[in-house]
């Protein structure tokens, strides 16, 4: 998926589905999988590092999981967050961050917010670097919102929500991430915009959803309550440690290899090799 194919998921067409990954090896999952496109997300922070908020991301720790996730993810589109305040020290070390991204394998970068930087979301474009916007509840801000709340549940936050969308569209951006807004605000704003709008908590209206992966794989312990859970990960991981740990502690595994056994010549020169070898792989 290229950027250029966003806008073939407008209404009616097909939907877009996103999901984040932190790390090779859930990344290469999910690029072998049908979703259409990974964001590596400042939720990395919480996720991955047990930060409790996303305010701990930096530019480098972004650039780091941003660049194990390219090496696994070649045919989808890899979009990376942009951390908090990164927007808000001045031209230099906003570019300076983007470049951090684009150089790890970024195609694109999201921007949580409009007001302050508006200028430099446009500048972030015209220096031919794809920018998703980002409004709604924005985590980043969580210390201002005081709290994880739905935006946009009176008149006068719902239609700054909607200006917001439309001059993030008319600044350039190529895609709107919607977050924790009522399902009718959310239809509303995909209906003005000709961009697509991805939401996340914000209903079924949109033209996509995003979701943390450990979140819908049942991994992360404290999902958000609109996170469908599609597999109980943490349930499954658990039980295969403690059948790990009971057949180690009943001598179960390793397996004694009978002397016809076909793997027994393989067994032989693991258990010749020199200490340190490189035999496991």
């Amino acid at each position: 998926m290229k950027i250029t194919d966003f806008y073939n998921y407008r209404k009616p067409g097909p939907k877009i589905s996103m999901v984040t990954a932190y790390d090779y090896t859930l990344a290469a999952l999910a690029a072998e999988s049908a979703v259409d496109c990974v964001l590596v997300g400042d939720s990395l922070a919480m996720v991955m590092h047990g930060e409790p908020s996303t305010i701990a991301a930096t530019a480098d720790l972004m650039a780091l999981h941003t660049a194990a996730v390219a090496r696994a993810v070649k045919d989808k589109l890899v979009v990376g967050d942009m951390p908090f305040l990164t927007m808000r020290k001045g031209l230099g070390p906003a570019m300076e961050a983007v470049e951090k991204l684009s150089r790890a394998g970024a195609q694109a970068v999201k921007v949580e917010g409009l007001d302050g930087h508006g200028e430099l979301i446009s500048h972030i474009i015209q220096s031919d670097i794809p920018v998703m916007g980002h409004i709604g509840l924005t985590p980043q801000s969580i210390n201002r919102l005081g709290g994880y709340k739905t935006q946009g549940r009176d008149q006068a936050s719902a239609e700054r929500l909607v200006a917001q969308a439309q001059e993030l569209q008319e600044r350039g951006c190529f895609a709107l991430v919607l977050e924790c807004v009522p399902a009718g605000l959310a239809g509303r704003i995909t209906g003005l915009l000709k961009i697509p709008v991805i939401g996340i908590g914000a209903g079924q209206y949109t033209d996509g959803q995003v979701l943390v992966m450990q979140d819908l794989l049942g991994l992360y312990p404290s999902a958000p309550s609109f996170v469908k859970k599609y597999l109980d990960g943490r349930r499954l991981v658990t039980e295969a440690l403690n059948n790990f740990d009971g057949e180690v502690k009943n001598s179960i595994f390793p397996a004694v290899k009978r002397k016809n056994d076909e793997n027994s010549e393989r067994d032989q020169s693991l258990a010749d090799a020199p200490y340190g070898a490189a035999v496991c792989r």
